[in-house]
């Protein structure tokens, strides 16, 4: 069965952050939106330049409302330790989000993302709205990063039909016009959208 739609796990668990090494429970934080982003491991290749690109979009996350929360099977130490030698250098400053801990796996099992043969977690990525439900997901194999600005873009469509309750065509970023669901629409959606566009005929 298919985690989309699915009630998010709990997740309480020893993280890092900014210094500070204390349990967290994902349910304390009150942003309405969250984004749950595994990766392998700390002190690897692709990991750093990911959590670089996502400290970097920080501005965006705070503006759409998303508390972001990375995991991964390393201990808090060892975050802070690859916080201070690498991360804090790529971003010149220490990383803004939760380093949660996920040494044994539990948490990325429940999520469906831990290798049980390297006993990492894959590169899963979460969008979790305000009801606690998982709208999208995203899952690579260790050797590609993710954009995250693609994700970003997921997340505004997912807040403008939930607010507009109309349907994001491909590609739809912000600005662009949405399809409206209803009968006249049925095999006729060829009438409305061109490739990159929508006519006003269709908005």
């Amino acid at each position: 069965m298919s985690i989309v739609g699915s009630a998010t796990p709990e997740i309480s668990a020893m993280a890092y952050l900014e210094g500070k090494i204390e349990m967290i429970d994902l349910k304390n934080f009150k942003r309405p939106w969250k984004l749950i982003y595994f990766y392998p491991g700390d002190f690897t290749f692709v990991c750093p330049t990911e959590l670089a690109e996502l400290a970097s979009k920080k501005c965006d996350f705070d503006e759409l409302g998303v508390d972001v929360f990375v995991i991964s099977v390393d201990s808090p130490y060892v975050h802070k330790a690859w916080d201070d030698a690498e991360l804090s250098k790529m971003i010149n400053t220490s990383f803004p989000y939760p380093m949660i801990s996920d040494q044994d796996g539990t948490i990325g099992k429940k999520f469906g993302v831990y290798d049980e043969n390297t006993r990492v977690n894959l590169r899963g990525a979460f969008i979790v709205d305000p009801d606690n439900i998982i709208q999208a997901v995203t899952i690579l194999s260790s050797v590609v990063g993710r954009n995250v600005s693609e994700i970003i873009r997921q997340i505004q469509a997912l807040q403008y039909v939930r607010e507009n309750n109309e349907v994001c065509p491909a590609s739809w970023k912000p600005g662009d016009k949405a399809l409206v669901p209803g009968a006249d629409l049925v095999g006729s959606v060829y009438h409305y959208w061109k490739i990159g566009t929508i006519s006003d005929e269709g908005a």
